[in-house]
């Protein structure tokens, strides 16, 4: 019995051993697991402006938020010259300014993640308008950067002329996204969507366009008129309009056309929204050579004929000469309709105005957001500024754009109160401003956003305590011992009942 008896026990012993190992491993295995990120995901994206090429790198971690990247600006940097439009003639030149930002971008992202990178350059109403007049030229002008990008270590996804409707909504992106109003982090650090908080509008200010998008009152209503964005796993009927030639430089373009227009002569002309005593010879080329004055160019139009412009600061009338510049009886009074014939639903909730709005503001000395009688005063104090006075108040000056701030801001002023119809009330609802953090607002951040949405996450790198070799030999082996005990204790179990059985069956039989 006592031979029976200690293998039984030993038996136990290492059965209960090896359930106990197997449990503890596993646990540890699972509980002591480190999460590694895969790490970094990289995107560029190039903004080929009407006015010049900025080049945006981002960054966003590998795994990813309901199917969108987390994602954040880690460099910004503007390519030297032109815009790409401005290499019609000779697009094979286009490619050598993007040299200098592209050594900055490769050093700035890890070199064994070159191949991995991919590239995108979105054009924008600059090169819409060459489109529109010279098709084969804008075509010249993509091959050309095509070319020089698929001879970079980056993957090259294509060089695309964006619809105006997409500038704008992905501009709303950008502005919503860093504004925090679609994902925010919670208590536990994770990532949630922001409860009842609402988006803002977006108003962007190029050189050749201008865009205005926002979620309207009612946007099922509104339904045909509104794009339906999904991010971070939402829905977002957007309403979203772009303007062609309503840029601040297409706009002012067309001013300087119709100034000559007017002029009795065709050498000199006065210009109210110059500064006093600023003057400047521009060739016909210049402002009548463009798409968006086609319909004011002279009869005698010649485009090297220099045409000299003499500022004459006339705050009220260089405003009269502005309110032409928009259409404002084709609504004939619609509510729906500000101007050019266009629907628009009822501006709501807070705006952020970017790019031109914000630079523009910035040189009336304002900032943030306040009031439209503020905005009027400081308008109509810089507009009576003489060009000297003018360069001891600006924080930075250039001529092309300081002899320019005053058209801007009446242009500014007829588009968002008689174009959109901001009132006093609605107008403190702008926001003007140029960055969130070390993040520009601008299309392009809602276009890497939005790309990411066709960009697979990565999984997640797990590193276990054991190898998993390890790990599955241990588990292997202890079960094995495991079963082997029990068959033991089974087969011990069996012969002792048997035993016991022989021996009630030889007591049976015993004489008394």
């Amino acid at each position: 019995r006592m031979l029976t008896r200690t293998p039984s026990v030993v038996a136990q012993v290492f059965l209960l051993l090896s359930i106990v190992l197997v449990i503890a491993i596993a646990v540890i295995q699972i509980n002591q697991q480190h999460i590694l990120s895969p790490g970094l995901k990289y995107g560029i994206v190039l903004d080929a402006g009407s006015s010049r090429t900025t080049v945006y790198v981002y960054e966003w971690p590998a795994e990813k938020e309901n199917d969108t990247g987390v994602v954040s600006q880690t460099l910004k940097c503007d390519v030297k010259g032109p815009g790409i439009s401005s290499y019609e003639i000779n697009p094979g030149a286009l490619a050598k300014p993007f040299d200098d930002c592209l050594n900055k971008v490769k050093a700035r992202i890890p070199v064994h993640l070159h191949k991995n990178t991919s590239v995108y350059l979105g054009a924008t109403a600059g090169m819409r308008l060459l489109r529109l007049q010279n098709e084969t030229a804008a075509n010249e002008v993509l091959t050309s950067i095509q070319n020089y990008f698929r001879a970079q270590p980056f993957e090259f996804r294509g060089a695309q002329i964006i619809t105006g409707p997409e500038e704008g909504v992905y501009g709303w992106i950008t502005a919503n996204y860093l504004m925090g109003n679609f994902l925010e982090r919670n208590l536990w650090r994770t990532w949630v969507r922001p409860y009842r908080k609402e988006t803002m509008g977006a108003l962007d200010l190029g050189g050749a366009s201008t865009q205005i998008s926002f979620i309207p009152d009612d946007s099922q209503e509104n339904f045909n008129s509104t794009l339906q964005v999904k991010l971070y796993g939402y829905n977002y009927n957007v309403y979203t309009h772009s303007f062609q030639c309503y840029g601040r430089d297409e706009a002012e373009k067309r001013l300087l056309a119709l100034l000559l227009q007017k002029s009795n002569t065709s050498s000199n002309v006065d210009n109210p929204c110059y500064p006093q005593n600023y003057n400047t010879a521009l060739t016909m080329k210049y402002f009548s050579g463009s798409l968006c004055t086609q319909s004011l160019r002279p009869a005698n139009y010649h485009p090297n004929q220099l045409v000299n412009f003499h500022g004459t600061g006339d705050p009220g009338l260089c405003q009269e000469m502005v309110s032409l510049l928009f259409n404002f009886t084709a609504c004939r009074d619609r509510e729906d309709c500000p101007f050019n014939g266009t629907y628009q639903p009822k501006v709501k909730g807070n705006f952020v105005a970017f790019s031109g709005f914000y630079y523009t503001i910035n040189a009336l000395n304002l900032s943030g957001h306040f009031s439209l009688a503020d905005f009027n005063s400081s308008m109509w104090f810089f507009c009576s500024q003489s060009w000297a006075q003018l360069q001891f108040m600006l924080p930075k000056f250039e001529e092309i754009y300081a002899r320019s701030y005053c058209f801007s801001a009446n242009f500014i002023y007829y588009l968002l109160v008689r174009g959109y119809n901001f009132d006093a009330e609605t107008w403190p609802q702008i926001h003007f401003q140029k960055e969130v953090g070390n993040s520009s607002i601008a299309w392009s951040l809602g276009y890497m956003l939005s790309l990411t949405n066709m960009i697979p996450a990565e999984g997640k790198l797990i590193q276990l305590p054991l190898k998993p070799s390890l790990f599955a030999g241990l588990l292997i082996f202890l079960t094995a011992t495991a079963l082997l005990c029990l068959l033991f204790l089974v087969y011990l179990c069996i012969v002792s009942r048997n035993r016991k059985n022989i021996s009630c069956v030889e007591h049976v039989f015993i004489p008394e």
